[in-house]
């Protein structure tokens, strides 16, 4: 059995279906079941004695050393974080709390664990710890991608709390021998995607027939990763990365936000034709948050000549899959678009205009 963090959230989610898919093994999934955690998404494992879940907090040492006493794992996937970048500005000590203390807290508890296995568990034991690109800062238009040498620079709570977090892991691998393996991905686009982030939330005021908001001028560049594609990658990383190593994974899919919005309205003016006129109409620029990254790319070539892997999904064939999920999956969409969330994106959009 492996346990995995955050396995409730977009990316956890994801990569717990995903998982089921290619193994027969277990998982022990341990979720708090914020806001983005939505249980929804793993009903098609209600039934599967393969899937545990367990309602708890990565902060909370004593649960989390009950969960590994009790499920005895041989490996942890660590993706439980807060994520938004736009919450961090409004909210920065959640994220702290969460993605430095917690993980912290979680690292504690699987070092005790794993001091306590026998010599050949000790050994096979690892603990992956998923983190982003927007660790290494932002870039120029003319500068080389990330590498995983690159100097950390984050400019916004959430990626300081991120690097916090990682170097935590790098710290209990240097100073304890704890197995670890680190994966920095772009930015994830895909099914199950709380509706807050650009690519959900673009689909969503479409077709409802709301602005679709750009900061800026929108020229901020992203390389764009489809998460099946990641689910894929820190398998590979998880079942053949080099212990204490790190690995970027990206999708090779450098986009503009607005060429993102653009595409997205392109491909709803064919699956979902409005009456008069294109979704490009409702486009809206409106003015940018504070600190906004300029670009991030990933050099993905270290996983791709060390491990074999590469994604599978363009960014044109992802994103046609990603559209046809949402307008096929509205009851989900409605079903996590809570009072607290359409409070949030009023609140933030609503500065803006």
């Amino acid at each position: 059995m492996i346990l995995v963090t955050g396995g409730a959230g977009f990316i956890g989610s994801n990569f717990v279906l995903d998982w089921f898919r290619e193994h027969d093994e277990g998982i022990v999934n341990v979720d708090k079941l914020t806001y983005a955690g939505n249980l929804t998404t793993l009903k098609s494992l209600s039934h599967d004695t393969r899937h545990v879940f367990v309602r708890a907090d990565i902060g909370d040492a004593a649960a989390m050393a009950s969960v590994l006493a009790q499920y005895k794992p041989r490996a942890v996937v660590h993706f439980a974080a807060e994520s938004h970048v736009d919450r961090s500005i409004h909210g920065p000590a959640e994220f702290v709390q969460t993605n430095v203390v917690g993980t912290f807290t979680l690292l504690e508890a699987v070092r005790a664990y794993w001091n306590g296995l026998d010599e050949e568990a000790r050994l096979a034991f690892r603990f992956l710890h998923v983190s982003t690109d927007e660790v290494f800062g932002s870039l120029e238009a003319a500068d080389a991608p990330f590498s995983e040498t690159t100097a950390y620079a984050p400019n916004s709570p959430y990626s300081a709390s991120k690097a916090g977090s990682d170097h935590l892991v790098r710290a209990y691998h240097h100073t304890y021998g704890l197995p670890v393996l680190t994966t920095n991905c772009s930015n994830n686009y895909g099914p199950h995607h709380f509706p807050e982030k650009l690519i959900p939330l673009m689909i969503q005021h479409a077709i409802e027939g709301k602005p679709l908001p750009i900061y800026g001028d929108g020229r901020n560049v992203r390389d764009w990763l489809y998460v099946t594609d990641h689910c894929s990658a820190i398998r590979t990383v998880l079942s053949a990365g080099r212990v204490g190593e790190t690995y970027n994974v990206g999708g090779w899919n450098e986009m503009a936000n607005v060429d993102v919005v653009g595409l997205l309205c392109d491909l709803l003016d064919e699956l979902k034709p409005k009456a008069g006129g294109s979704y490009r109409d409702q486009i809206k620029f409106v003015p940018d948050r504070p600190g906004h990254d300029r670009r991030y790319a990933i050099d993905a070539r270290k996983i791709e000549r060390e491990l074999g892997w590469r994604p599978a999904e363009t960014f044109e064939t992802g994103l046609r899959k990603t559209v046809q999920w949402y307008l096929a999956n509205q009851d989900w969409v409605q079903g996590v678009t809570t009072g607290e969330y359409r409070t949030w994106v009023e609140t933030n959009y609503s500065q803006r205009h």
